[in-house]
């Protein structure tokens, strides 16, 4: 009989309501079978736990506790130029390889282990093998409540959707499986399968979860704080469904993927809405924190938050150190906010302020003149989510030992400009996600927040523009995430290119350092127009609060090509599939 060893987190608020165990707090135990795990509801139970247990904690879990924003245009990395063995310089050096991927390396690995490549692919794996095995078994176990049977399930299948949407976000097409490999399944003879058919795939898992009455729409007590739930499903389904109508995957344009994408996310978004979930009022503040667990919390607008475990630092913890300003606590820069992002950000008025850049370098700006945008102070009257952002020089960051404190961004100032990690390179620092008056890097509560409201707005919005153009529905979606921030409504009359374009612009400010820039160049298609290089502005002190600036050139890169659209599967799995065929390039 085969045997397995396998981690038991106890979920013991499900089955026993007087545990105070923490469900996701992960336990070892010793070696037992299958048949004896599903022959008791605890042990089931706790079984999906160790499907949890693969899920990467997304934020600040790569290389050295960096973001991704600094894979992508809307922040450059500080460790480049000065330390060219971390993961983001070797991005910037276009050293992706079907054996070593940069991205893919775990946030507390040294500089180059050649024993990560496809950490992330291998977990997801393992992921739906153990959500295979669990679905297969559950039928035989017996519950003294069976709600908690079905919640499981849902549960389950939900977990499975998403593991493969992380994978074929990253890779591609991988094959659907939905039962476990027997001992002598030939793994070479396994096809790999379309993306539409894996996006299918998720859609009808998401769709049984969505179905179960006993899946609940919310956890609501702290011990079943990081499980999934409906509304979890709902953002899963969201999201496949958008990727898979978008460019990217959809080369034939098929028109009918956005209209069931449309179809599909609309009904998501009334569902969450009728059940409670609503936009966060206050856009900053909300960053700040996590969710309060409660049948009715101040929270409306969190679906998932990635839950700290297993000894690793919390995410507030490591935007205090490694996303910082150097004379506030930090230990290094991090992700700066690129001048990109910062010309992306609207004016307060509504108006565009950069249209576009005269030469390759962006060196030099298309100005709006009728936006009121100013060159010589470029950071006045624009989107308060760019304050809520960006670190920008001479910006008021609060009090500090009880004095009022600027930001000295410019060359020569305690926050200058320069090359060193512990500096910013652009002239910027990253704001989003901590609280000005967080001192100490073991005050901070934030979790990353990896699926929320505001994310299904705008990708209804986009779906249903793609479908059938700047329809008012369109225009709501985009004007509620608008209004949070008491932004004016977008203009009437646009064209579906427009709204397209604005749609796009209000995903990136909005959802900036949130994981979904650098998915969303690369389902557009549009990798090789944003990610040759960042820029920022360098900032020279002329007298007692003047400044002149110059905008520069912050790194550039070599990780942009048709080929880094979709990231080559390691060579390790590939030598043990002779059917697949390497990602396009590789």
């Amino acid at each position: 009989m085969k045997r397995i060893t396998f981690n038991i987190l106890l979920m013991a608020t499900v089955l026993v309501g007087a545990c105070r165990k923490d469900p996701l707090d992960l336990m070892p135990d010793g070696r037992i079978t299958i048949d004896q795990v599903f022959t008791d509801e605890m042990m089931a139970a706790e079984y999906v736990n160790t499907i949890y247990a693969n899920m990467q904690h997304y934020g600040t879990a790569y290389n050295y506790w960096t973001m991704l924003a600094g894979y992508s245009d809307e922040a450059h990395d500080n460790d480049f130029p000065q330390d060219m063995g971390r993961a983001p310089s070797r991005w910037y050096n276009g050293e992706l390889r079907p054996n070593w991927n940069p991205m893919d390396i775990p946030a507390s690995v040294g500089s180059y282990d050649p024993t990560t490549n496809g950490f992330y692919y291998r977990n997801g794996w393992k992921a739906i093998r153990q959500s295979n095995v669990f679905l297969a078994n559950i039928d035989k176990t017996v519950f003294t409540n069976p709600t908690v049977k079905a919640r499981l399930i849902a549960e389950v299948k939900t977990l499975r959707a998403f593991f493969y949407l992380e994978l074929i976000k990253m890779y591609g097409g991988m094959p659907v499986v939905d039962k476990p490999f027997t001992v002598d399944f030939k793994f070479e003879t396994l096809p790999r399968q379309s993306f539409k058919e894996c996006v299918d795939f998720i859609k009808q898992n998401c769709d049984e979860a969505i179905a179960e009455t006993n899946f609940p729409w919310r956890v609501t007590t702290e011990p079943e704080r990081g499980r999934f739930t409906k509304a979890v499903a709902h953002a899963v389904r969201s999201q496949a469904l958008l990727f898979g109508a978008s460019p990217l995957w959809n080369p034939e344009g098929d028109a009918g993927r956005w209209a069931l994408a449309a179809a599909d996310i609309k009904q998501s978004l009334e569902a969450l809405t009728d059940a409670g979930y609503q936009l966060y009022p206050e856009y900053e503040a909300y960053f700040y924190g996590r969710s309060d667990l409660s049948p009715s919390p101040g929270d409306k607008e969190t679906i998932y938050e990635v839950k700290t475990f297993g000894g690793t630092p919390e995410f507030s913890h490591l935007m205090f150190r490694m996303h910082a300003i150097p004379t506030l606590g930090g230990d290094k820069a991090g992700c700066s906010p690129s001048q990109e992002l910062v010309d992306a950000y609207e004016m307060a008025n509504g108006q565009v302020p950069v249209l576009g850049y005269q030469d390759d370098d962006h060196l030099q700006p298309v100005i709006n003149t009728a936006s009121g945008y100013d060159e010589k102070h470029p950071y006045l009257n624009r989107d308060p989510r760019f304050y809520a952002t960006v670190w920008y020089n001479d910006a008021l960051y609060g009090d500090v030992n009880g004095k009022p404190y600027r930001i000295q961004s410019y060359v020569g100032g305690a926050d200058g400009i320069s090359n060193l990690m512990q500096r910013t390179h652009n002239g910027y620092y990253l704001r989003k996600f901590r609280n000005p008056k967080q001192l100490d890097p073991n005050t901070g509560t934030a979790l990353f927040k990896k699926y929320r409201l505001g994310e299904i707005y705008l990708n209804y919005a986009e779906a249903a523009n793609e479908a059938a153009g700047p329809t008012s529905d369109v225009y709501d979606a985009v004007n509620a995430i608008r209004a949070r921030v008491k932004m004016p409504a977008l203009p009437g009359g646009l064209n579906k290119e427009e709204m397209r374009e604005r749609i796009r612009r209000e995903r990136r400010v909005e959802m900036s350092f949130e994981e979904q820039r650098i998915w969303d160049v690369r389902r557009w298609k549009i990798l090789g127009q944003t990610d040759k290089l960042t820029t920022g502005i360098e900032w020279t002190k002329t007298g007692e609060g003047q400044f002149t600036g110059k905008r520069v050139v912050a790194g550039r890169r070599k990780s942009w090509m048709d080929n880094y659209l979709i990231i080559p599967i390691p060579t390790s799995e590939l030598t043990l599939m002779p059917l697949w065929e390497q990602n396009p390039g590789w």
